[in-house]
C-alpha cells in the first residue's frame, strides 16, 4: 500500500510540476499581455507581474521537488535520517518565499491603483493561508525529529 501511494504522489507531483511550467511558460505571459492590452494603464504592471507570478510558481516547484525527495526518503525508509530535515526547511523556507512574494504584489498592486477589494481579501487569504502551511510544516518537522530521536532511541536497546 505504501509503495503503490509513494508512486501515486510522484506522479501526481509530475503532472503538477508539468503544469506549472506550462502556466510559467505560456499562461502567465499570455494573460498579462491579454490584461495589459484591456487595461493599457497598468500596462506597466506586466513584466513586474509576470517576474512576481514565475516565482511564486517557481515556489510551489520548489516545495514539489521536496516532496518528492522526502517520498524517496520514505520509499527506502530513511525518512528519520537527518537529511530529511534540510528538506522540511527548504519547504518552509519556500512557503515563506511565497509570502513575501503575495505581499510584494499586493504593494505592487496598490502604488500603481490596480487592484479592487477582491485582490486585496485574495492577497490577504494567500498571506494568511501561506502562514498557516508554514507553521503546519514547522509543527510537522517537529513531530518528524521527535520520531527520528525516538528511532535512535529504540536502535540503541535493540
Amino acid at each position: 500500500m505504501r509503495d503503490a501511494a509513494v508512486l501515486l504522489t510522484k506522479v501526481l507531483i509530475v503532472l503538477l510540476f508539468a503544469v506549472l511550467l506550462v502556466g510559467q511558460v505560456w499562461i502567465v505571459p499570455a494573460m498579462a499581455e491579454d490584461a495589459a492590452s484591456t487595461a493599457p494603464e497598468f500596462a506597466g504592471l506586466r513584466v513586474p507581474g509576470i517576474v512576481l507570478t514565475v516565482l511564486l510558481l517557481v515556489c510551489v516547484q520548489i516545495v514539489l521537488v521536496c516532496v518528492w525527495r522526502l517520498l524517496s526518503l520514505v520509499d527506502r525508509d530513511e525518512i528519520f535520517q537527518p537529511r530529511a530535515f534540510g528538506w522540511v526547511n527548504a519547504i518552509i523556507i519556500a512557503v515563506l518565499a511565497a509570502v513575501v512574494l503575495v505581499i510584494a504584489g499586493m504593494i505592487l498592486i496598490d502604488r500603481a491603483q490596480a487592484g479592487s477589494p477582491f485582490v486585496l481579501i485574495c492577497g490577504i487569504l494567500a498571506i494568511i493561508v501561506g502562514l498557516g502551511i508554514a507553521l503546519v510544516v514547522v509543527v510537522l518537522k517537529e513531530l518528524l525529529r521527535q520520531a527520528a530521536q525516538l528511532e535512535q532511541d529504540m536502535s540503541e536497546v535493540v
